[in-house]
């Protein structure tokens, strides 16, 4: 599993590729139903002032997630 790194440490303007969701089973279907499947592509685009929530592109969509969400997020940057 070299090169995976956590969603919440991808540095902003920089993508990336879900590799898997290690988390309880209520938060992995969260995510799963946002789309954030093997292989999704990921962008990280802002920081909220306090640093937390980050905002992600991913499908369309901008997302925000907290770090100890995205924290659960393992994913291969591009």
């Amino acid at each position: 599993m070299n090169g995976i790194i956590p969603l919440n440490q991808l540095p902003l303007s920089k993508k990336a590729k879900v590799a898997y969701i290690k988390s309880n089973i209520s938060t992995k279907r969260r995510m799963l139903d946002l789309g954030l499947i093997k292989d999704t592509i990921v962008e990280a685009l802002y920081v909220s002032p306090s640093k937390d929530p980050k905002a992600y592109y991913f499908r369309g969509a901008v997302i925000a997630l907290r770090s100890d969400e995205a924290s659960e997020i393992m994913v291969r940057p591009l």
